[in-house]
């Protein structure tokens, strides 16, 4: 992994592994504060997990999209979590597998009371699929607001990249109730975007400067 700068919060270097659920009743107590992590099977959604806690291996990646099946909770501290949803939309899933999943993320999203946003990544190069829509659709149906990262952002010329980023935040702007999804880019491989998306985890999971002071 390439160097970069220390974080300005630390909290996430911290982060280890809670527990892995198959079922919602499975999950910790529905207290304190959490953000979840959803997206595509090949959008980098555990690339993206370990660029942002500075850790190799804690989200495992896969080379087989769609393999991850369980939600996977990760502790930063007592009162906060991170939570990795299983990936979606690929299309060698059964199709009962993918039901199951749906059905396992509308729960999760409309009834945890402690989820506090969700972080929605897209490969820049081929964001807002239909699947991503759709999730999309049903936050903003139960007013859960969303963080988009247009991940492997690496993968295109800065100018590519940001007019990718342009017309995603024009289509939000169109369709997305005021306020309550935002877009960045993001590049796991470069370090592109970490800081952005750390301050959007700290405002979700109410961290102060105390906070960070005392890891």
């Amino acid at each position: 992994m390439p160097q970069i700068t220390p974080q300005k919060n630390p909290i996430y270097q911290h982060a280890r592994f809670l527990i892995s659920a198959a079922q919602l009743t499975q999950l910790p107590p529905d207290e304190d504060f959490e953000v979840a992590f959803a997206g595509r099977s090949n959008a980098g959604k555990s690339s993206a997990l370990n660029r942002i806690t500075r850790q190799k291996s804690l989200a495992r990646t896969s080379k087989t999209p769609g393999r991850t099946q369980l939600i996977n909770l990760f502790i930063l501290d007592e009162q906060r979590r991170l939570v990795d949803l299983p990936g979606y939309g690929y299309a060698k899933v059964a199709e009962a597998i993918k039901r199951r999943w749906q059905e396992t993320m509308e729960n999760y999203l409309s009834s945890r009371q402690s989820l506090q946003g969700l972080i929605l990544l897209m490969d820049i190069r081929h964001p807002l699929r239909d699947t991503d829509q759709q999730l999309l659709n049903w936050c903003w149906h139960v007013g859960m607001p969303v963080h988009i990262l247009l991940t492997k952002a690496d993968k295109l010329k800065r100018g590519p990249a940001q007019a990718s980023l342009l017309k995603v935040r024009g289509e939000l702007n169109r369709l997305a109730p005021a306020g309550s999804t935002s877009v960045q880019l993001f590049s796991a491989l470069k370090g592109t975007g970490v800081e952005e998306v750390q301050d959007r985890l700290d405002h979700w999971l109410r961290l102060t400067a105390t906070d960070t002071e005392e890891q």
